[in-house]
């Protein structure tokens, strides 16, 4: 009876140890991390180069103050709080004049986590809304690495339904789609809506493109930079195609012809990205015509590149452009065909005959007074990126009409009043 006695105690002692060491491994895991805030002699120096773009003064060393984004969001534990002043996000509206007109931004993403976390910061301003599409075939670590950004934030969200996108096919049109239906129900009064890609970066900061909106030009307008359909184009929206989900998109047979497009539609060729006003996303989503020529354009090539810019040259259509052209600032890009005609050649190399942005490509993309550019890669030539990111946000903060936190310096330098000497816009 002794011996089961002992056997009983010492079991119990086991069980009592157990939960014990049990309660302390899961109070640790969750209680927040101690907060680390990313060190700086890890990060990539900016280029001489660079330094002589930003202006900085010789001898003077600037310090970038993170350089482990990706590997910060994934294995950091911070609560938001913490994630927000670590990655130096803007928390507060910098002017009246951008608190009165907030803006909707729609971001479809698929890859480059650390390209993402950037473009985000540098377009964020908490007045706004933010949509963000995340491809479904995008690995899941990835898509629960934006999720847990993105929930810090109140006026940022994932869109309610998520596409496999496939470069060129209807899906890439159907995800914008469907962010663009989520934004109508925002209780956030956004003016106007502005699509971006994941490998995008702004130019102008969020007071000079409300400006640019509100101006005479635009202030009451669409812009869907494009023109009547040319002759070499037309075999995306005469012939059938399907797309192949998340690789390509085909043609149909050996070319089957589609019908003419529905209500006698004048078919326009131009640009996939835009600014639009909310009335106008209300007719794209409300709309008989607009609806129509949605599943008209299901079987067609690159349909996100003819939708917008059609519907903005129908009379109904609220802010319609009916004699824009190409007008409108939206993106800064270099294409191949265009070399020596609109720009002076690609100094990073070129992709799908797009140029992947180099050092020496940032005083062509500030001259060039777009909205955004496009695009960039983060292992290659990522000192572009570094600098044309500190540069804007040097810009933003010079505006600014309200005092500025230290958390939001994306750089430090030895003299504390390089900031007040940093390059102007």
């Amino acid at each position: 009876m002794r011996q089961l006695e002992g056997t009983k105690c010492s079991f119990l002692l086991c069980l009592g140890m157990s939960i014990i060491i049990c309660s302390v491994i899961y109070l640790r895991a969750r209680m927040p991390t101690e907060h680390k805030p990313l060190e700086p002699p890890s990060c990539r120096p900016f280029s001489t180069e660079c330094k002589a773009f930003l202006n900085s003064m010789e001898g003077e060393e600037l310090y970038r103050r993170d350089c482990q984004v990706e590997s910060y969001i994934l294995n950091s534990r911070l609560q938001c709080s913490d994630l927000i002043r670590d990655l130096h996000f803007i928390t507060t509206p910098l002017s009246r004049e951008e608190e009165d007109y907030p803006l909707a931004f729609i971001v479809t993403v698929h890859k480059e986590l650390e390209l993402f976390v950037r473009l985000l910061r540098a377009i964020y301003m908490p007045q706004n809304v933010y949509c963000i599409h995340v491809d479904a075939k995008a690995p899941w670590e990835y898509q629960a690495a934006v999720w847990k950004l993105v929930s810090c934030f109140k006026n940022t969200f994932i869109s309610s339904r998520s596409e496999t996108v496939t470069y060129a096919g209807f899906s890439r049109l159907q995800a914008d789609l469907n962010c663009m239906k989520d934004l109508a129900k925002s209780k956030i009064g956004w003016r106007k809506v502005v699509n971006l890609c994941g490998q995008d970066f702004p130019v102008k900061s969020n007071l000079e493109l409300v400006r640019y909106m509100q101006s005479k030009e635009w202030r009451d307008r669409n812009m869907t930079p494009g023109v009547k359909q040319p002759l070499s184009m037309r075999h995306r929206t005469q012939l059938q195609h399907r797309e192949i989900m998340g690789s390509h998109v085909a043609l149909k047979g050996l070319g089957l012809k589609k019908d003419p497009p529905p209500h006698n539609l004048q078919i326009y060729f131009g640009t996939a990205y835009y600014a639009l006003t909310r009335a106008f996303v209300d007719f794209v989503l409300k709309s008989r015509v607009a609806r129509d020529l949605l599943e008209w354009s299901k079987d067609t090539f690159s349909p996100d590149e003819h939708y917008w810019v059609t519907l903005n040259h129908i009379k109904e259509a609220p802010g319609n452009h009916i004699d824009g052209g190409w007008a409108g600032n939206i993106r800064a890009i270099k294409w191949r065909d265009q070399e020596g005609r609109t720009h002076n050649g690609c100094k990073g190399h070129y992709v799908r005959d797009i140029c992947i942005y180099g050092m020496e490509d940032l005083p062509w993309i500030i001259n060039s007074n777009s909205m955004f550019a496009n695009k960039f890669e983060s292992n290659v030539f990522p000192e572009a990126l570094d600098c044309l990111e500190q540069w804007h946000r040097n810009k933003v903060l010079n505006q600014a009409t309200v005092p500025i936190e230290p958390s939001w310096l994306l750089a430090t330098q030895s003299n504390s009043s390089y900031f007040n000497s940093s390059a102007e816009a």
